[in-house]
């Protein structure tokens, strides 16, 4: 019960759910990219992508110094149930459209610093 609980928890923050669907549309993403998008500080980011991360919800990888993040591989059954019924019903949220706008145009301008 506790698993189930703190899975769905993790969804129930719009910015965390706006970071699961961002991976979802896009695969990997680095912090930069997610704060960009999000348009909140470094630490904010970080601290709901702690989050996801404890609940199963993503991985990381480093690369030098950059961190990037993609939804599990190994997810729980239920993860795995509920990104489908994400995939069907919130890819097409205004929301969710506009985020993933964002992050083209930020990719266009992307500084050199930000891999």
């Amino acid at each position: 019960m506790k698993h189930l609980a703190q899975t769905l928890k993790a969804l129930s923050d719009p910015i965390r759910l706006r970071i699961v669907l961002l991976l979802q549309a896009e695969g990997e993403l680095c912090v930069c990219d997610l704060m960009a998008v999000l348009g909140l500080p470094q630490s904010t980011v970080s601290r709901h992508l702690a989050y996801l991360k404890r609940s199963c919800w993503v991985d990381t990888r480093r690369q030098g110094v950059w961190m990037y993040y993609t939804l599990s591989r190994e997810s729980c059954i239920i993860c795995r149930e509920l990104l489908q019924i994400l995939r069907q019903h919130a890819g097409n949220l205004p929301e969710a459209a506009s985020d993933r706008s964002a992050l083209a145009a930020f990719r266009k301008t992307k500084p050199e610093l930000c891999p």
